[in-house]
Order: C-alpha cells, then sequence, then structure tokens
C-alpha cells in the first residue's frame, strides 16, 4: 500500500504535496485517533530524511501523554509550559527550534536530538494534542517544513475523531 520512491529529487514543497496526498489515502475514511496517528507518525517517519522522532502528544489530565510514534522511547508525560512540546501547548502554536541545546529547559527524551518542530493540534481553541519531531542535525526543520506539517496536521485533524472532546481535532 505505501510507497514513495525518488522524493529526493524534489522541492520541499513537492515533498509536503506527495506526502498529504499520502495521508488522505492513507487515513481513508478512518476517524480513530490511535490509528490515524500511528499511522502519519510513521509516513513521516519513514519519508522525512534526517529525523530520529516522529510522533504525538495526547493532551490529558492537563498534561501531555505519549501517543503513537516512531523512534526510540520517548518522555512519556511532559508538563503544559516545560520543553518545546509544553511551550507549543502553552501557546498553542509551532514550535520551530533550531537547535535544541540552546533552547530554555529543553528536554531530553532522546540526546542525539538537535533540532525539534512541534505542532499543535488544536480545535475551537482546546489543544487536542502535538505532532513532535526531532532530528539529530542542528537546524533540520525551516518554515517549508513548517508549512508542509501544518498542512498535513489540518489534514489529520480534518479526518481524525477525538474522544476526550467528543469532536473532529479540526
Amino acid at each position: 500500500m505505501y510507497e514513495l520512491k525518488n522524493l529526493e529529487t524534489l522541492s520541499k514543497k513537492e515533498i509536503y504535496q506527495k506526502l498529504s496526498n499520502e495521508l488522505n489515502l492513507l487515513l481513508g475514511d478512518e476517524t480513530d485517533f490511535i490509528a490515524n496517528a500511528a499511522n502519519f507518525s510513521s509516513l513521516l517517519y519513514h519519508s522525512l530524511p534526517g529525523l530520529n522522532w516522529a510522533g504525538f502528544y495526547i493532551y490529558k489530565e492537563d498534561q501531555l501523554v505519549l501517543g503513537p510514534f516512531q523512534g526510540k522511547p520517548a518522555c512519556i508525560r511532559i508538563s503544559i509550559g516545560k520543553g518545546v512540546c509544553g511551550k507549543a501547548a502553552a501557546y498553542l502554536q509551532t514550535m520551530l527550534v533550531e537547535d535544541v541545546l540552546s533552547f530554555p529547559g529543553h528536554i531530553a527524551c532522546d540526546s542525539a536530538s538537535r533540532s525539534e518542530i512541534v505542532i499543535p493540534l488544536v480545535n475551537n481553541g482546546n489543544l487536542i494534542g502535538l505532532l513532535d519531531l526531532d532530528s539529530p542535525q542542528k537546524a533540520r526543520f525551516d518554515k517549508e517544513d513548517q508549512e508542509g506539517l501544518e498542512t498535513m496536521v489540518q489534514i489529520f485533524c480534518e479526518k481524525t475523531y477525538c474522544p476526550r472532546h467528543e469532536v473532529r481535532c479540526a
């Protein structure tokens, strides 16, 4: 079913267009949050170069709880406002960090990580969770990655039902 080839010959914009199309096909009519998050994180991890972690944190009990992911074991719970994920959750905005070692309060789940991008999943101003991508490369992520990933998160949210809030996450 899943197989994207020759992405290395495409621009970032073209890569994210292909990945967005693939995500639409991959999710299909499925609405389950866990199933969709698992496939989304796998799609990113196996398609984008230079990642060492791709996954989700789900907002539960006033904290972020580890959800489906690809990569090494990760921090299970993160407090709102702590680290890159906690800041993205507190401000409900994407955090793009070129060098996590210079980010005040960075939480090092994997000491190999050097850059990170975190995109909140929000419905009507309510935090649902986060998509988090890490890389061992400094400055791996840029504005093109942010735009492409935010588009993909929108697709995910339009198709995915969040049982905690009894809404689609978009």
